[in-house]
C-alpha cells in the first residue's frame, strides 16, 4: 500500500491484499490456534496463534497506515494496550499524566502498578509547562489523553513531545477520542499512540480491543514480546470486525463531525445547561491548539446541568429515546453517559470532582443518525 494514499483509500485498502487461495477480496478468518510445521522449527512463519495470527497482522498493517506509522500491534481490549506500555516501565518509575483521565486508565495506574512501586503523577496538562516540574531521573513516561474523557481538555502534543524528546522520555498519546482520521499523534512527536480500537476504529459496538501504534523497532519489539508473554490477544474474529468497521472509518467520522458540531452548538444556548464541553468552541481551552493538531473536532461533547441534583441527572440521562444510556462511545449510535457513576466511577469523588467530573456532567457520544432526530431526542428530554 502506497504511503501517499489519501486516508480513505487506506481504510479500505491498507492490509488487506486478496487472499492469494481464492481471490477473496475480504481478508479471511484465520479461525485456528495453531499451525502445521513443515519440521520442527521450520513454519511458514506462523508457529501458535497467540503470537501472530494473518487476520491480525492485516488489521495491524491497515491501522498503522491510518496512523502513518511503521509498527502496529493489536490487543484484546484497550486495558490490555494501556497494560502493556505501563509493563515497560519498572519499580521506581515514575509516569506523569493528565488529571482528568478515563477511569480506566487511573484504576489500572492506581490500583494496579501502584502496588508494584510505579508513581504516577496527575496534572493539569493543558499548560505543558507544569509538567517540568514534575520530571526528575525516575521520569520515564509522559501519558497524555487529548480529547480527553470526559472534559475534553486539549493537550499540546508538540509541546509535549519537545519535553519528552528533551528529558529521553517515552511520550504515549490515547488518541481514542479523535481516531486518526481527525488525529495523528506519531506526526506531532509521540513515540506510541493508543486506541480503544472498541470504539470509532470499529464503530459498531460490537468488539472490544486495543492497539498500539509506533515507529521505533525497539519499541515495537518490547511491546511484541509483552503481548506474547502476556497473552492479551485478539482473536481473529474481532480482527476481522474491526477491519471491517474501519473501511468505512472515514465516511463514519465526517458524520460524526458534522452532527456533533449541530449539537454542541444547540446545546450551548439551552437554558437548562450551564457548560458545554466541545473543543471546536472559540472559547473552549485551547481552541487554538485543537485547530492545529486535529483536522475538526469530533462527536464527542460533555454537559454539565444547571440542576445539580442527582435525581434530575438520573431523569435526564434515562429520558432520552434515540440516545441510548450506556457506557463506550464511537459506535454509529449515539449514547448517553453518567461519567460519576459509570465510566469514572473508580475514581474517588474529590479527585474527579477538581477536573470537572461532577455528579451533574452527562457524556455524549454523538452518532450517525439524522440530525434533526437527535435535536428532537435532546429537545424532549431535557423539557
Amino acid at each position: 500500500m502506497q504511503d501517499n494514499y489519501k486516508f480513505g483509500t487506506k481504510a479500505i485498502h491498507a492490509g488487506a491484499d486478496a487472499d492469494p487461495s481464492t481471490g477473496a477480496i475480504m481478508t479471511p478468518i484465520f479461525q485456528t490456534s495453531t499451525y502445521v510445521q513443515e519440521s520442527p522449527g521450520v513454519n511458514k512463519g506462523y508457529g501458535y496463534a497467540r503470537g501472530k495470527n494473518p487476520t491480525r497482522e492485516a488489521l495491524q498493517k491497515n491501522i498503522a497506515a491510518l496512523e502513518n506509522g511503521k509498527h502496529c500491534v493489536c490487543f484484546s481490549s484497550g486495558m490490555g494496550a494501556i497494560d502493556a506500555v505501563i509493563r515497560m516501565l519498572r519499580p521506581g518509575d515514575e509516569v506523569i499524566t493528565g488529571d482528568d483521565l478515563y477511569g480506566g486508565s487511573y484504576r489500572i495506574f492506581t490500583k494496579i502498578y501502584e502496588n508494584y512501586g510505579i508513581k504516577f503523577h496527575f496534572i493539569n496538562l493543558t499548560d505543558t509547562n507544569n509538567i517540568q516540574k514534575y520530571i526528575n531521573t525516575n521520569t520515564k513516561l509522559i501519558w497524555v489523553e487529548t480529547p480527553t474523557n470526559p472534559t475534553m481538555q486539549i493537550i499540546d502534543i508538540v509541546s509535549c513531545s519537545a519535553i519528552s524528546k528533551s528529558n529521553k522520555i517515552l511520550l504515549a498519546v490515547d488518541n481514542t477520542f479523535a481516531s486518526p482520521f481527525l488525529q495523528n499523534p506519531l506526526e506531532l512527536g509521540a513515540d506510541i499512540v493508543m486506541h480503544s480500537a472498541t470504539k470509532y476504529l470499529g464503530g459498531h459496538s460490537d468488539v472490544v480491543m486495543g492497539a498500539l501504534i509506533m515507529n521505533d523497532d525497539k519499541i515495537h519489539e518490547q511491546i511484541y514480546f509483552i503481548l506474547n508473554s502476556c497473552g492479551a490477544n485478539p482473536g481473529p474474529m474481532d480482527c476481522f470486525l474491526v477491519m471491517r468497521g474501519i473501511k468505512t472509518l472515514h465516511l463514519r467520522m465526517e458524520r460524526h463531525c458534522f452532527n456533533g458540531r449541530k449539537v454542541a452548538e444547540y446545546l450551548k444556548t439551552h437554558p437548562k445547561i450551564e457548560k458545554v464541553y466541545w473543543p471546536g468552541f472559540t472559547d473552549h481551552p485551547n481552541h487554538e491548539i485543537a485547530k492545529k493538531q486535529m483536522r475538526d473536532f469530533g462527536g464527542m461533547i460533555s454537559i454539565v446541568l444547571k440542576d445539580k441534583t442527582i435525581e434530575n441527572t438520573f431523569k435526564v440521562a434515562s429520558s432520552f429515546h434515540v440516545f441510548s444510556l450506556a457506557e463506550s462511545l464511537g459506535g454509529v449510535e449515539s449514547l448517553i453517559n453518567h461519567p460519576a457513576t459509570m465510566t469514572h466511577a473508580s475514581i474517588p469523588k474529590l479527585e474527579r470532582e477538581k477536573s470537572g467530573v461532577v455528579d451533574n456532567l452527562l457524556r455524549l457520544s454523538v452518532g450517525v443518525e439524522d440530525i434533526d432526530d437527535l435535536l428532537s431526542d435532546l429537545k424532549q428530554a431535557l423539557e
